[in-house]
């Protein structure tokens, strides 16, 4: 992948993360930048990165965390791992989160450099997006814009994480068909391992479509096949 590659920068430090995005931006990178776990999950909701550098020692939730969930969602973009914790153990921690690479601090930004470009070479190609349905879904009180992957109530939107927008989003193509975990965990671009976090994601995603999430109207199970949506006032 060439240069023009969007990276995410997640550094609480302003002053590192103001080099870091001005650096990698003189190399030919498109950045944007999040000073913690919270922002750069505000960020995700918009942007589809190409790699996220993430700081793993932050004020509240920390880079170990914001990777092991992001992972759970079914988030695929390599993660690099800043920190100034160098020990193996910490490595090893990083990796068991799902990170991609690992490196301590302090670094030189021509090796971070180096290291975002490995790692974009490695990176599969992102499928090409699926056609979403011509308009948006109705469900109950809420709506759901496809186009937008937007879920909204009375009282206006409601938020999804990566995740579970990207869940809806996949059941949303090909209302009322049965999609099979391996059709959807294809779809977020999950590998067999990642087929486990559908089920969390499809209670977590229950909990804000249905008024009773153990006796569900729109997102149901069907019992070895998979899940379905069914759309309906």
């Amino acid at each position: 992948m060439s240069g023009d590659a969007l990276i995410l920068v997640v550094e609480d430090d302003a002053r590192l993360r103001a080099l870091l995005a001005r650096y990698l931006g003189e190399r030919g990178f498109r950045v944007t930048a999040a000073e913690n776990a919270a922002q750069a999950r505000e960020r995700l909701r918009f942007l589809q990165p190409d790699l996220v550098v993430l700081d793993v020692m932050m004020p509240g939730e920390t880079g170990l965390t914001l990777t092991e969930s992001l992972r759970a969602e079914g988030f695929t973009v390599p993660v690099l791992l800043l920190t100034a914790r160098g020990a193996p153990e910490d490595r090893i921690a990083g990796f068991e989160a799902g990170a991609d690479d690992y490196l301590p601090k302090p670094f030189d930004a021509r090796e971070l450099e180096l290291r975002i470009r490995a790692l974009l070479r490695r990176a599969p190609p992102p499928a090409p997006p699926a056609e979403p349905p011509a308009g948006p879904l109705t469900l109950g009180t809420l709506v759901f814009d496809p186009a937008r992957a937007e879920l909204r109530g009375p009282a206006g939107p409601i938020r999804l994480t990566g995740g579970e927008a990207a869940l809806m989003s996949a059941l949303a193509r090909t209302p009322n068909e049965v999609l099979s975990r391996e059709e959807i965990a294809a779809a977020l671009g999950m590998d067999e391992a990642g087929e486990r976090a559908i089920d969390v994601q499809v209670t977590r995603l229950r909990r804000k479509l249905e008024a009773d999430p153990r006796e569900p109207r729109f997102l149901h199970t069907v019992r070895g096949r998979g899940y379905v949506l069914k759309p309906g006032a």
